[in-house]
């Protein structure tokens, strides 16, 4: 697809991989709109981008309802979605106290992590297909899941299973739609430097880093937008998991 002139929604575009695709794709031309639950951040990354911003929760149905109409009205029927919002939770199944993990933080874990995934999806492609878009291709969906889908570490319990549903979402999900022309495709990160690892200090994102294979180092916020960029403009990649983590495989802790 060209993103030259198409209208695209990002996810979690106030911060790390959100922000870094979003500003991938405004220099490639596509006409952007940040959804972010953050209004200060959010709003504060739209106007540096000079892109459209939609404060909204992406677990709410009616508010994402709300915010693509809006964002259609501002920039067109969204063909690229790219669902960067989610959260990473800490904590044990039991703790070292005994005491059970909490049942609210699973819950939100998954419906912010999945569930607005999944939610995202959904009413985008309605819209989208509602337009009535011609050419071999109607658009591209692609949803961030993590390594910890499959290496998940002790206390991941929460984001290593939402991000696991992630992944099992994109095969049925590009079936689903592709009598629609719409791909789906999720991208699973490994130790990227987010506004998160930013907040550790030195010595352990350099330990961290040195735990990739190669190149030894975090990843960085842009590659993930190259990677997202390189599977806009490949029509052959559907229904697929990429891991994108120098050949890591995590270690229980």
């Amino acid at each position: 697809m060209q993103i030259e002139g198409t209208a695209a929604v990002v996810t979690g575009g106030g911060s790390g991989l959100g922000r870094a695709t979003a500003e991938m794709l405004v220099q490639a031309g596509a006409r952007v709109t940040i959804f972010d639950r953050d209004h200060k951040g959010g709003g504060k990354t739209a106007s540096e981008l000079g892109v459209t911003f939609q404060a909204v929760d992406v677990t709410d149905d009616a508010g994402v309802a709300s915010a693509l109409e809006k964002a259609e009205i501002a920039n067109g029927v969204a063909r690229i979605l790219v669902n960067c919002a989610g959260i990473a939770p800490a904590l044990r199944i039991v703790d070292r106290n005994g005491a059970a993990h909490d049942l609210d933080t699973y819950r939100r874990t998954v419906e912010v992590n999945l569930v607005g995934t999944f939610n995202l999806i959904s009413q985008a492609a309605a819209r989208l297909i509602a337009a009535g878009v011609e050419g071999e291709e109607a658009g591209v969906f692609i949803n961030t899941a993590s390594v910890a889908a499959y290496d998940g570490q002790i206390g991941q319990a929460a984001y290593a299973s939402s991000k696991a549903g992630v992944a099992g979402l994109t095969l049925p999900a590009a079936r689903d739609l592709a009598q629609h022309r719409i791909r789906v495709i999720a991208i699973a990160p490994g130790i990227f430097l987010t506004p998160m690892m930013a907040s550790f200090s030195q010595e352990i994102q350099d330990s961290l880093g040195r735990q990739v294979p190669h190149p030894s180092r975090l990843g960085q916020p842009s590659e993930y937008a190259r990677l997202t960029q390189a599977i806009i403009t490949n029509p052959m990649l559907n229904g697929e998991v990429i891991r994108l983590d120098g050949a890591i495989r995590m270690a229980p802790r």
